[in-house]
């Protein structure tokens, strides 16, 4: 159930798309350039980005979100550290599949090889490449879950942008600054005044840390300084 409702997010826009591809192709005003399926497909299928959700879905109740060991199941493991070091690629893929005691550490970290496909053992340990990283973590929070209306560049120019009036903001030119930011993220548009199809984040899709992510990714994205 944790799994799924991860993933809702997902697999809610792979279904929006599915559904609307043929009525985006018909009904784009004339010069504008909204993403193609292939830049939308090309940006999420990328293994960090996979990755991402399989961390978020397996190994973040113990691990915490940053891999820094905060999390909510630390104190089950008494003085056991959960922190997440740099290992070479052969230590994690071997700690993944075979569990903590194939590398000599503690058995509570469980074997993984039978429960994850090849494919999310290879996207888990590419993410962990990154984890530590605060903006690299927040591109992957919006590559999957906020490209379909404001762009894979963050322009505004997502594959639903077309549908939405007024149109999703262009990140790339905004001149909010980051509270600001995080509290549409965090409460929708309507609260802050806006457009009420910008939606409300904070209560269940998007955790705290991961909201404070995606507004570090969209700070690299600016092409003007904010105010």
């Amino acid at each position: 159930m944790l799994a799924f409702r991860l993933l809702l997010p997902v697999l809610m826009a792979v279904f929006l798309l599915a559904g609307l591809s043929s009525a985006f192709a018909s009904n784009s005003p004339a010069g504008a350039q909204t993403d193609t399926p292939e830049s939308v497909a090309n940006a999420r299928n990328k293994p960090t980005i996979r990755g991402g959700i399989v961390f978020r879905a397996y190994c973040v109740l113990c691990h915490g979100e940053r891999g820094d060991g905060l999390s909510r199941g630390a104190k089950l493991y008494g003085s056991s550290s959960l922190i997440l070091k740099p290992n070479s690629r052969e230590y994690t893929e071997k700690i993944i599949r075979y569990g903590g005691k194939a590398v000599g550490r503690t058995d509570s970290m469980p074997n993984w090889n039978e429960e994850l496909s090849e494919e999310q053992i290879g996207d888990v340990i590419e993410y962990l490449s990154i984890v530590t990283d605060q903006v690299a973590r927040g591109g992957v929070v919006f590559k999957t879950n906020c490209i379909l209306c404001h762009g894979v560049k963050g322009d505004g120019k997502g594959r639903a942008s077309v549908f939405l009036d007024p149109p999703p903001a262009n990140l790339t030119l905004s001149d909010k600054n980051d509270e600001y930011k995080k509290m549409i993220i965090t409460f929708g548009g309507k609260a802050m005044g806006r457009s009420d199809r910008m939606p409300i984040w904070g209560e269940q899709l998007l955790t705290e840390q991961q909201i404070d992510d995606v507004v570090a990714y969209l700070r690299t994205i600016l092409v003007i300084e904010a105010n």
